[in-house]
């Protein structure tokens, strides 16, 4: 199985020109105008789907218990951003995030859909060589979108950072995933000039298995198959009204899909405040 690509720390000025060399040798490719990228199905504001090829998003853990679900929804956002391109995901991980979330699997990936051998993969020790090394993978224009995965709050992830960005990726045309994960949940939202923020919980998935043999890596036959994302939308440049959704990644379909009825759980309309969701009654999420 393939191991992610490595590239170097950003931690000074040199280790980022290696990223810098890392980047230009990729040489990126044209890509064609399209309808934009986003998790899509009725009910949803369509303009959560005609999302730009080029925008800022931030992905937000309610809490730092669900690191690993603001993780995935992240990814799963970044595959939707690359599409079919063949630039690879730039994915660039704080080694905090790495020590609380756990390391890049190949496995994993490949399960998720994603090959391992098209992540390039650049752990950053702290959060200014992360948005060092975000900024600078955007603004190549050689990655098929860029993922960076920080660990806790700090005075790095101010306005000016994101504005900085958002313009990386207006002027390399690929798309900026920001999850920020390890805050508290009482944190302040703060500013961001992210074109939509989220704030993700894990929810209990209701896919049934698919027919035939066992899934792979030791999983029982009948385990659920689709992670699923308790997504809650609290900030829109666009004007999206504030909403929640529950949302399953489709492996196959590479792309987030309304839960089946199966499990008792429905995806909440987009016109329904995100606090009326939380004070739904019925199954809690996990």
């Amino acid at each position: 199985m393939p191991a992610p690509s490595l590239a170097p720390v950003p931690d000074d000025q040199s280790s980022l020109a290696a990223l810098r060399d890392r980047l230009a040798a990729l040489e990126p490719q044209s890509r064609p105008a399209d309808g934009g990228f986003g998790p899509a199905w009725p009910g949803l504001d369509p303009r959560l789907w005609q999302l730009r090829r080029d925008p800022l998003l931030e992905v937000r853990a309610a809490e730092p218990l669900h690191a690993v679900a603001a993780a995935g929804f992240g990814l799963g956002l970044a595959c939707l951003a690359r599409g079919g391109d063949p630039d690879p995901l730039v994915w660039v991980l704080e080694t905090r995030a790495e020590a609380e979330i756990g390391a890049l699997y190949g496995p994993g990936l490949q399960a998720w859909g994603l090959d391992p051998a098209a992540v390039l993969l650049v752990r950053a020790a702290r959060p200014e060589a992360l948005l060092a090394a975000g900024e600078e993978a955007l603004r190549s224009g050689a990655a098929g979108a860029v993922l960076m995965t920080a660990w806790g709050d700090g005075r790095a992830f101010s306005l000016t950072a994101s504005r900085r960005l958002a313009l990386a990726a207006e002027a390399g045309g690929r798309a900026g995933l920001l999850v920020r994960a390890g805050l508290p949940a009482a944190a302040p939202d703060g500013t961001s000039a992210a074109e939509t923020r989220w704030r993700i919980r894990p929810a209990p998935s209701t896919a049934p298995p698919p027919p035939g043999p066992p899934p792979p890596l030791g999983l029982a036959a009948r385990a659920p198959v689709r992670p699923a994302f308790r997504a809650a939308l609290f900030r829109s440049r666009a004007g999206i009204a504030p909403a929640e959704w529950i949302m399953e990644w489709d492996r196959a379909a590479r792309a987030f899909v309304a839960p089946t009825p199966s499990g008792g759980l429905v995806s909440v309309p987009a016109d329904r405040p995100a606090g009326a969701a939380q004070r739904r009654p019925g199954r809690r999420a996990a």
